[in-house]
């Protein structure tokens, strides 16, 4: 914990970036949803649900309020990752997630601007085509995909084995089981997400084509694919919902 009115306020930023974070992943299950519906037309990314705020003066106000949240929580697990008494596999844990949401904070202030994001899927293929025309670039887009891969392994076993609860501190006895139930959904579901991008970036890796590479979009829709795909893809958006609404007990009760 940090001490004094700076490191109160910077706490307060960081939690605030929380309760962004579940607003996000709320938008993004009901995007998700909307894919089974409509038979794969439509996208479900980060940036598409940051860009969905973007039509009003209301929604740009929201957007830039992501942003300070967003960067007070990358600064908050940013120092975490370099606090020396901290263990190794904390601190880079903590340093993955500072990236992660810097660049949430980057998107939101570009969505904010103006700029436009384009499609999670063009976006991906777009990086992983420049990454194969490096030396090695190939084992480099694999190495990545098996990342995302063990990240998306990760939040399957954090939420079966509801080690997410170790996150929190001080929940109300009462609201315990429904909590441990949002958490393992939500965990589940994201996990289940990240791999198949996790997969499909091996997958282009390996044929050196860089269009096999799909964000989160691709890799919803190619569930749909799959016997029952409508029933998994609006099981996997309602997912995202209950991560976004354990996101927003995680601002209340987070350990800081």
């Amino acid at each position: 914990m940090r001490q004094g009115s700076t490191g109160d306020v910077w706490e307060k930023a960081a939690r605030a970036g929380y309760a962004v974070s579940g607003a996000l992943h709320i938008v993004l299950g009901i995007l998700i949803a909307q894919i089974a519906f409509s038979g794969g037309g439509e996208e479900a990314s980060s940036s598409e649900a940051l860009s969905s705020l973007s039509d009003n003066t209301f929604g740009v106000v929201v957007l830039w309020f992501a942003v300070a949240a967003f960067a007070a929580l990358a600064l908050w697990q940013l120092a975490d990752a370099i606090r020396p008494h901290d263990e190794t596999k904390d601190r880079l844990k903590a340093a993955a997630k500072a990236g992660v949401y810097g660049v949430l904070a980057f998107t939101s202030a570009s969505i904010a601007m103006g700029s436009s994001s384009g499609g999670g899927d063009s976006q991906a293929q777009g990086i992983v085509a420049k990454m194969l025309g490096w030396p090695g670039g190939q084992f480099i887009v694999g190495a990545i995909g098996l990342g995302i891969l063990a990240a998306g392994v990760f939040h399957v076993v954090k939420g079966a084995k509801k080690k997410f609860m170790r996150d929190l501190m001080g929940v109300p006895t009462k609201s315990g089981r429904m909590v441990r139930g949002l958490g393992t959904t939500g965990y589940i579901a994201k996990g289940i997400a990240l791999g198949i991008v996790g997969v499909l970036f091996v997958y282009a890796a390996v044929t050196a084509d860089p269009d096999k590479a799909e964000g989160l979009d691709g890799a919803i829709k190619s569930l749909l694919d799959l016997p029952g795909g409508q029933v998994i893809v609006v099981l996997v958006g309602v997912g995202f919902a209950a991560y976004g609404l354990y996101s927003f007990v995680r601002s209340r009760y987070a350990k800081m």
